[in-house]
């Protein structure tokens, strides 16, 4: 390259060079890219053979391609040196410029490391500036850096050797060098970024096919689902608004899915589910509730809210699952009735009866209920009143028998909890019952204890079967004439209870008489006519008392009255 026509060789090597870097960009892959870069040292720079190592991401390098020699190209491509061992070539020898030159007086040091390398044969040089076969020359590959700055990132190596006019290069040859080697790190770069994009571009269509078929998946499962399913929105002004539901949850409700849209699920459930449908829209779940229909009827449903969450954004909506459980609640509500329920007559049983009728009673007895002054007084633990009505400035407390100090206005310092039978402030309506055998005008709650005169010999002369059917009658008769606010129960045999609230003493009385009009009438069974009679016995319901104490009451009072008339009044079958 150093000769006496020096002008037109550099320019014979311009030409060259401008070849072999467009050779360098026009590459289609990695792969071609570096195997160019190793052939456009041997046909472009005047090099029998170039070798360049690529680094690898764990920082060693791989002889990634060769030119120049197909048995070397055969014995170290594919081979690694560690970044190490490179690290100390690069740092050995002649700098020139970016090039490393480890002359052959020096690079026997090498021999031994794990550096892949090819070995020359030749005579020994004869001048100073003649090419040795063991001389070393290695044009380092950086990214490329900022302007005026340093150099960037290591990418690789290129190895190059036995010049072709067999001398060392001059300054030209190293210039085209080093030129080329940045030429080459940019081309290095860029097929690099493309072979990147590439496979992103792969794994993005990759992903939008999985995506794609996803939704597919999705769609189908959500439109030919066996059960209703619908998606709604989450959060802000249109929180539960209805965006999608497939066509059995249409069919379900009645509504095609047009109609659908323009509600929220808040709309359609019951009044009684609202508060339920609040709390799993809010935080997923599963629950139960009943939802209109087009026809105005509620259908019990099964709904499980499932919360739809972006990463970034928060919740996004709601995957709703509705499934039909009208059946099965229609059978739980069926063993229900059966459990509180008599069989025969359909009225409520004994233990129904007693639930009802404690549900309206508690433990305070309605004689120690305090005014609102003695209520807040035993609130925070004051003395009680002595027998002036004066309070007594030093009464000791039942909690620990001592003298508890009040000032002059009865005021202490004594905050204890009330004792349970002293809440002023509960919500419960307590029960309360007229006084004296006299109607004073106290309405509370009337226990009417009804026993059938004159059953036990229809059962005798007719059979269990024609004493069932007065049994149907009589329950009729009195659910018929009570009022719809008021409780039939039958506790067993041919005995009846009625609870009626809000009675004084005549009303009670004129109930009685009316309910037993009603049962002493004609009762036709298979042709046959039979009657029966009615004793009734009124007891009073009240806080203090139990439902048991209640029952006894109203029946003892059936008997005195049962007793108290003549036998040929009381109608026998």
């Amino acid at each position: 390259m150093e000769t006496d026509q020096e002008p037109y060789v550099r320019l014979a090597t311009l030409r060259q060079l401008h070849q072999v870097m467009a050779d360098m960009n026009t590459a289609r892959s990695l792969a071609d890219t570096l195997q160019t870069v190793a052939d456009g040292v041997v046909n472009g720079l005047g090099y029998e053979l170039a070798c360049v190592n690529l680094v690898r991401p764990d920082g060693d390098l791989v002889v990634a391609a060769f030119a120049g020699n197909s048995a070397a190209e055969a014995l170290i491509t594919g081979r690694v040196g560690s970044r190490d061992s490179w690290e100390r070539r690069l740092a050995m020898g002649e700098n020139w410029g970016d090039l490393v030159f480890i002359p052959h007086t020096e690079g026997w040091v090498l021999d031994d490391d794990d550096v892949p390398q090819w070995y020359t044969d030749g005579p020994a040089p004869r001048f100073e500036d003649e090419w040795h076969p063991s001389d070393r020359l290695f044009a380092p590959m950086f990214t490329p850096g900022v302007p005026g700055g340093s150099c960037g990132e290591l990418i690789g190596v290129l190895s190059v050797d036995r010049p072709r006019n067999g001398r060392r290069p001059g300054a030209w040859g190293k210039e085209a060098l080093q030129m080329y080697a940045f030429q080459a790190a940019i081309a290095i770069s860029n097929a690099r970024l493309r072979a990147n994009m590439q496979r992103a571009l792969v794994r993005l269509e990759r992903e939008q096919q999985a995506l794609r078929a996803s939704e597919e998946s999705f769609r189908q499962a959500f439109e030919y689902a066996p059960s209703g399913m619908a998606i709604a929105e989450m959060g802000g002004d249109q929180h539960g608004r209805i965006l999608r539901t497939n066509d059995a949850l249409c069919r379900l409700l009645g509504r095609p899915a047009s109609a659908m849209r323009r509600y929220a699920f808040s709309d359609l459930v019951h009044p009684e589910d609202i508060g339920t449908l609040l709390r799993t829209s809010a935080e997923g779940g599963r629950t139960e509730l009943r939802l209109c229909r087009r026809d105005g009827s509620y259908l019990w449903v099964s709904l499980r809210n499932s919360v739809v969450a972006d990463a970034t954004d928060g919740p996004r909506f709601l995957l709703t699952h509705v499934e039909d459980i009208e059946e099965r609640k229609r059978r739980e509500l069926q063993l229900a009735h059966r459990a509180s329920h008599d069989s025969l007559t359909g009225l409520p049983n004994s233990a129904e009866l007693k639930t009802r009728l404690s549900s309206r009673l508690c433990q305070r007895p309605q004689s120690a209920e305090p005014g609102l002054v003695e209520a807040v007084d035993a609130a925070y633990g004051h003395g009680q009143l002595d027998p002036y009505g004066q309070r007594d400035q030093y009464t000791a407390t039942a909690t620990d028998g001592g003298l508890q100090p009040y000032d002059v206005n009865g005021h202490g310092f004594d905050f204890r909890a009330a004792p349970e039978v002293y809440g002023a402030y509960d919500h419960h309506v307590h029960v309360v019952a007229p006084e004296g055998e006299q109607d004073d005008g106290t309405k509370g709650l009337a226990v009417l204890f009804c026993d059938l005169d004159g059953f036990k010999s229809i059962n005798d002369r007719f059979g269990h079967n024609a004493g069932d059917a007065v049994l149907i009658e009589v329950a009729r008769r009195l659910g018929g004439a009570v009022r719809d606010g008021d409780t039939v129960a039958r506790l067993g045999g041919d005995e009846f209870v009625v609870l009626a609230d809000g009675l004084g003493r005549a009303d009670a009385q004129d109930l009685a008489v009316r309910l037993r009009n009603e049962i002493i009438q004609p009762v036709r069974v298979d042709g046959r006519v039979m009657r029966v009679g009615a004793s009734f016995g009124i007891g009073w319901a009240q806080c203090g008392m139990t439902a048991d104490e209640v029952l006894k009451s109203a029946d003892e009072r059936m008997y005195v009255e049962k007793r108290s008339r003549p036998k040929q009044h009381r109608r026998a079958g």
